[in-house]
């Protein structure tokens, strides 16, 4: 089974983007799960996200989990939360950051020894410059599917035009080419 955890902030999306790539993965045939768990229920307040992806169906639905993948939507959460918490030797950890991957790593003592686990890219600065506001989620799926290859890039786009389709073509384009941007500047 596969595990996503999402650390964020109410209103950035975590959300949204765990239920949109659990759309798109709904519709290849196997099981997924997305959900949240918020502490204050407030625009700004830390909160998580979760998904879980499976050809099997999925028992549990426990928040409890030790994901193949951490995605941190808001970098001060890298900082203030523990982003490593019940993870894997294995767990990959996708920060949005306009840091260095070396800076980020020496910051953060729990990511020492993770080099090889940690990427990084600026979804906040992506999601400014393409959709006009900062909303890092798109861009965070994007850099998700370049580090994992859960499915090809342009498979996973035009799966996502569906998943937003109640929006304006200007606004769906803009998340393309967030989603692309942040595939291609992942490090």
């Amino acid at each position: 089974m596969l595990e996503i955890r999402w650390h964020s902030r109410a209103g950035q999306g975590a959300v949204t983007g765990a239920k949109g790539l659990a759309d798109v993965v709904s519709h290849t045939g196997k099981e997924v799960q997305a959900f949240a768990f918020y502490g204050s229920a407030k625009r700004g307040a830390a909160m998580t996200a979760y998904n879980r992806v499976d050809d099997d169906e999925i028992l549990t639905h426990e928040k409890f989990m030790k994901p193949d993948y951490v995605l941190v939507i808001d970098p001060g959460l890298a900082f203030t939360a523990d982003i490593t918490a019940n993870a894997k030797e294995s767990t990959k950890y996708i920060i949005t950051t306009h840091l260095s991957k070396e800076k980020l790593i020496e910051d953060i003592p729990k990511l020492q020894g993770k080099d090889e686990n940690v990427f990084v890219v600026d979804c906040f600065k992506i999601s400014l410059d393409t959709i006009g506001r900062a909303m890092p989620n798109t861009p965070m799926l994007g850099a998700l599917m370049k580090v994992d290859g859960m499915f090809e890039i342009d498979y996973f786009k035009d799966a996502m035009k569906k998943v937003l389709i109640k929006f304006p073509q200007k606004i769906i384009d803009a998340n393309m080419e967030a989603i692309q941007r942040a595939y291609d500047q992942v490090k």
